[in-house]
């Protein structure tokens, strides 16, 4: 008898089907979802103390992506349920979009694309002229491994790089702040690549925007708690900085429709992590943390304070 497996939702469909063909895999609202030992979920989606409470027996929450901010983490730790997620396999992509998010604000790219599009270039001018991308102050918040990422590429085009961390690393060449406000005012560009969480909610606030300054972008991929959104909003209203570009916000999908007049940010639905490769290598990640709990083994990537 195939072994008892919650989907919370959120997954791929063919990556349910594969699930299917291993497990016996239900939804959190079927009566036998009470007697299942483990769940599956996203970052997007985690699971609340409620659904934990609802699943008596459970002792494994298999996490797809990195982040675990939406699973309640105090909840799991009473129950002694382990929670794992798929570190390191989305780093390249993240890393990679954050770039691409960059160079299209700096550049005008997508302010372009709709110039274009419109039917307004025989007659008219898109009017201003973008900054250089390259060698420019590059800053990055959080230097773990997707800063890093970041920072290669970076490094790239020609930038010099300065970063802030809870604490300095001794492994890289690049320039470290005590604080995003000094970071700010030394950058052109500021890229998020810290956790989310309560410890860097509103970590970029307005003094951090001011700091950066009228030619400043800033780029978010991690969190959209990480940014006071209300102060970017305003920043980029009046153009106290040059532009953002973003692929999180604050409330997911719903988010501020006021971003939407906005034509100095590029916006994405939360797609850095999401290529082909990068979801079948996190399948393959969840499929064997799901494998070694069944067969009473320890999972492969418990989160560190919940192993």
């Amino acid at each position: 008898m195939a072994e008892l497996l919650v989907d919370l939702g959120g997954l791929r469909d063919a990556f349910v089907t594969q699930l299917a063909g291993i497990f016996d895999v239900v939804t959190i609202d079927d009566p036998r979802a009470k007697d299942a030992s483990a769940a599956v979920t996203t970052g997007g989606g985690g699971i609340s103390s409620a659904q934990i409470a609802a699943l008596p027996h459970l002792r494994l929450v298999a996490g797809f992506g990195v982040g675990y901010d939406k699973v309640d983490i105090p909840a799991c730790r009473a129950r002694g349920i382990v929670v794992t997620n798929t570190p390191g396999l989305t780093d390249i992509c993240v890393a990679d979009h954050a770039m691409a998010l960059y160079l299209a604000v700096a550049r005008r790219v997508v302010e372009g694309d709709r110039f274009v599009r419109a039917g307004n270039w025989p007659t008219g001018r898109l009017g201003g002229l973008a900054h250089r991308a390259s060698q420019r102050n590059f800053g990055i918040v959080g230097l773990g491994r997707i800063g890093i990422q970041i920072a290669r590429r970076a490094a790239a085009f020609d930038m010099p790089i300065g970063y802030h961390n809870r604490k300095p690393r001794a492994d890289v060449p690049y320039r470290f702040f005590d604080s995003v406000l000094e970071l700010a005012r030394w950058a052109d560009v500021i890229v998020t690549a810290t956790p989310g969480g309560a410890g860097t909610r509103n970590l970029v606030d307005a003094k951090v925007l001011e700091a950066l300054g009228p030619e400043g972008v800033v780029v978010n991929i991690a969190r959209g708690s990480i940014i006071d959104e209300a102060a970017l909003l305003a920043a980029l209203r009046s153009r106290s900085i040059a532009g953002a570009g973003l692929d999180v916000f604050v409330e997911e999908p719903s988010m501020d429709p006021a971003f939407h007049a906005l034509d100095n940010a590029v916006l994405t639905p939360h797609i850095a992590g999401s290529t082909a490769e990068t979801w079948r290598d996190c399948e393959d990640m969840v499929l064997e943390n799901l494998r070694r709990h069944f067969a009473g083994q320890k999972p492969l990537t418990p989160i560190p304070d919940l192993a």
